[in-house]
């Protein structure tokens, strides 16, 4: 007789199959076209390139998930998991984009050069995680979270306060005369209302999704009193293919690689967690090969994202909650929920509608995603032990105010040399590197046996 299957690899009738599919690429939604809205607004890009941004990301969306739900090769953990950009990448990719000296194919450069480095780290994830403990990822995540504030609080006020205009064909700066208007406070404070209402009283599906529900409510108001332009959608394409470098070949700048390389460090750390998790979910052990399969994926989609004109990717940890609710354990799913992604993706009407969605309405959003980051990293530092060893306290208060300083002062390294000028912008960087060479001070390399705990508290409060 042959055995069952596991319910991981269950084939579900075609129908519920992308029923469920759509679930979750509800719930994921929202988080998978906020990293090309962050970064096309950064960018200062038209909204037709911002649409085409979202639809490149859609459709990697779909690409990668599908290569680690189905499987291919030594790539995919083969288990239900959906994959988007990290929102732990916006941070320096925002750096690179403010910085006169970078463009949009440097940040490409650097998605590419992180995701080859994140395909051959994944091996050796293990023995790189020891260097990674609580006390310093969720420093990391901590500044992440905070850097990332601003984008949500000046989206709450309507854009940048300068904003950029061609004035006698010459791009000028001037200030934004539309920021911090009452009408788009306003909206953003309905939106962050009715996240929080639907989060408080709603259970299940709707809940997970109250972050799309909130912008659909700010959307339908900012839509009632004209503040929504479609300007556009009539000469987007029904259907068009996402084309490779379709900015240009990608360029190389040392210290943008190095600093998506570190958040692709974190970003395993995470994912190994989240795999671990979803492995006691789904009832499927995960070993070391596993394991190495999963994260080759990370660094696999991140290298896709870099072709295809879009950034980073990672397995989105809400999705690992949806299976949990649903108890739909079934892999098939998430194909199912790539090809709906795929789909998306392929119809620029759908992207151009997503691109018009107005800043403020995005801003009550924002403030949300961001600061659970930023509660993320202090959810994993209140595992920290700072009674027994107060030298976590030393790393913790420094790493931050190191981490701290191009945000709260941008121009205090501007008279550095270029490349270390680059490097020092970031904060996430500067707060990695500080975290991480402080541990190492203080606490010294951990033992096979903190790698393991360290998994599992990875596990326990990732969220992405």
């Amino acid at each position: 007789m042959q055995a069952p299957s596991h319910p991981v690899d269950e084939r579900l009738p075609v129908f519920k199959l992308f029923a469920l599919g759509m679930q979750h690429v509800l719930v994921m939604y929202a988080g998978a076209i906020a990293v090309p809205l962050i970064i096309g607004g950064a960018l200062n890009l038209p909204k037709s390139e911002i649409a085409y941004l979202i639809s490149a990301d859609l459709f990697c969306c779909g690409v990668v998930t599908i290569i680690q739900s189905a499987g291919i090769w030594k790539f995919g953990i083969r288990m239900p998991v959906m994959m988007g950009v990290t929102f732990a990448a916006v941070g320096p990719m925002v750096a690179m984009a403010n910085n006169p000296q970078l463009n949009i194919l440097h940040i490409y450069g650097a998605v590419i050069a992180s995701g080859l480095f994140c395909i051959l780290a994944s091996p050796y994830m293990s023995k790189l995680m020891r260097y990674f403990p609580p006390v310093v990822t969720g420093t990391v995540i901590t500044v992440i979270g905070v850097s990332l504030m601003g984008v949500g609080i000046n989206w709450a006020a309507g854009g940048q306060p300068v904003i950029g205009k061609l004035v006698d064909g010459v791009f000028v700066k001037v200030p934004n005369p539309d920021y911090g208007s009452p009408l788009s406070l306003s909206i953003a404070a309905v939106v962050l209302v009715a996240i929080l209402l639907i989060t408080k009283y709603t259970r299940g599906f709707i809940s997970n999704i109250s972050v799309l529900l909130g912008m659909v409510v700010g959307f339908v108001i900012a839509f009632a009193l004209g503040k929504i332009s479609f300007d556009g959608l009539d000469a987007a394409d029904w259907f068009a293919f996402i084309q490779p470098f379709h900015y240009g070949l990608p360029q190389f700048d040392l210290a943008s690689i190095i600093s998506m390389c570190l958040v692709m460090i974190v970003t395993m750390i995470e994912s190994t967690g989240m795999f671990m998790a979803l492995g006691d979910i789904v009832g499927r052990r995960i070993d070391d090969r596993a394991l190495a399969s999963g994260l080759r994926v990370d660094g696999l989609g991140t290298v896709i994202g870099g072709l295809f004109n879009t950034f980073p990717y990672t397995s989105f940890s809400q999705n690992v909650g949806l299976v949990g609710v649903t108890g739909i354990r079934s892999r098939f799913v998430c194909v199912a929920a790539g090809v709906i992604l795929i789909a998306f993706g392929l119809f620029p009407k759908m992207a151009h509608v997503a691109a018009s969605i107005p800043q403020f309405v995005l801003g009550g959003a924002g403030i949300v995603m961001f600061g659970m980051v930023a509660a993320t990293g202090i959810k994993i530092l209140s595992k920290v032990d700072f009674h027994g060893n107060r030298n976590n306290l030393f790393i913790v208060a420094i790493s931050i105010g190191v981490g701290m300083i191009p945000i709260v002062a941008p121009t205090f390294f501007d008279k550095m040399p270029h490349l270390l000028g680059t490097i020092f912008h970031s904060g996430i960087l500067l707060a990695s590197a500080m975290a991480v060479g402080l541990n190492l001070f203080f606490n010294g390399r951990g033992s096979e046996e903190d790698v393991a705990r360290y998994a599992v508290a990875a596990a326990q409060s990732s969220d992405h």
